[in-house]
């Protein structure tokens, strides 16, 4: 069995080398997910200038939970409402090193719903 740990350091290294490959520019900046057990986290960031321009997650939201896939729908068209108010209609996604499944696939779908591009 893989502990918690272990697991931590596996999704940092995929992350990682996601990284090497998506960065955010001015024109189509990065929209990057944290998951944690109970609550998840999306941001808006331009990386060339290492500015987060909008974010949202289900903690800041007053969600009674965030660790479920409505959670994460709620969150995904929050962020993309801010996005589009700062005029972000373009972004790249960084999934975090985190499976695109689950409350990351319900986030995407979401900001995607809501109007982003990616």
């Amino acid at each position: 069995m893989i502990s918690q740990k272990n697991r931590d350091e596996i999704r940092r290294r995929i992350h990682a080398r996601i990284r090497e490959k998506v960065a955010g520019t001015p024109e189509r900046p990065r929209l990057s997910v944290y998951r944690s057990l109970n609550h998840i986290y999306a941001q808006v960031i331009d990386d060339t200038q290492g500015v987060t321009v909008a974010s949202a997650s289900s903690k800041a939201a007053k969600l009674k939970t965030g660790g479920n896939v409505a959670a994460a729908k709620e969150v995904g068209k929050l962020v993309a409402e801010r996005a589009q108010e700062k005029g972000i209609k373009k972004v790249v996604f960084d999934r975090g090193g985190y499976l695109y499944h689950g409350r990351i696939k319900a986030l995407a779908d979401a900001a995607r719903e809501a109007g982003l591009e990616f």
